[in-house]
Order: C-alpha cells, then structure tokens, then sequence
C-alpha cells in the first residue's frame, strides 16, 4: 500500500492539475465533442472519436484526484528534522567509487511528470536512509546485491 503522505508542494500541483482539467480543459474539450458529435456520422468522425477518449481519460483523472487528495496528508518542515532524514528531505548521497546523487525524499503521488530529481518514501533507498545523519552509511538492497552510500549533505525546503 502506497504511503498517504505528501508536501505541501506536491498537494498544491495536483490541487492545480485537478482545478485545471476540471474547469479549463473538461469544457474546452466537450465543446470539441460536442460540435464534432453535430456533424452527423460518429463511427468515422475522427474529432469526435478521439476527443470523446480524451474526455474519458480526463474524466478518470478528476475522478481519481476527486478520491486521493482528502486522503492525503501533508506534511510541512518540521526544525525537529534538521540533521536527520526525514520525509520531504533533500538528501545527497556518495559511494565508495565517488558517484554522488541527491534527491528529494516525497510522497508517492509527486514522483511523476516533471520531478526529476524525486524518489517515493516508500522506495528502499529512501526507507534505508530515513532516521539517518550526515556521514551515516547506508546499505540499500538492489537487484545486484547490497550497495553501500555515505549521507553527505541533508536540506529541507522551508515553505
């Protein structure tokens, strides 16, 4: 089961995405819909067959955003966090070979679209860390065995 928690960022951009297909692209769509549908023949009206599938796609993504954002939580900067690991966490990462990565530590609903630099609380590399201080080392399972990463640098957006 996915974890319910999300930043206040990420519950901001679906709150965003939902408001947008609900009130600006739902509308322009059914106008498209509804002005290729006067057209006469439906079964070969390409405008009415693809918009009607864009319209159904929308309407199962309001739909699923209508039912996951009351049951998100969103959680906020906390100053107890400073120097430990903890979600909504930016955290950078080396190996013993000198590769680094930094991500951000985040619900499982913000991973998508354009958050590059994101992994899922739920994620191993991110349930091996939490807790964790910097110069900490961490052992992460992956699919070629045991890997291990020291914790150089900890941040938190304080929004």
């Amino acid at each position: 089961m996915k974890t319910k928690l999300i930043t206040r960022e990420g519950y901001k951009k679906l709150q965003e995405e939902h408001d947008y297909l609900w009130k600006v692209k739902r509308p322009e769509i059914t106008k498209i819909v509804s002005w290729a549908a006067s057209l006469g023949d439906r079964s070969e009206n390409a405008d009415y067959t693809f918009n009607k599938r864009l319209l159904r796609q929308i309407d199962w993504r309001v739909r699923y955003l209508r039912k996951l954002l009351p049951d998100l939580k969103i959680v906020d900067y906390s100053p107890q966090q400073d120097g430990k690991v903890f979600f909504g966490a930016q955290v950078e990462i080396e190996n013993e070979k000198g590769d680094t990565k930094t991500f951000r530590i985040v619900g499982p609903e913000e991973i998508y679209g354009d958050a590059k630099d994101y992994i899922s609380i739920d994620s191993p590399m991110a349930r091996a860390l939490l807790k964790k201080e910097v110069d900490d080392e961490v052992e992460v399972k992956t699919p070629d065995g045991l890997a291990a990463w020291f914790i150089n640098k900890i941040e938190y957006h304080k929004s």
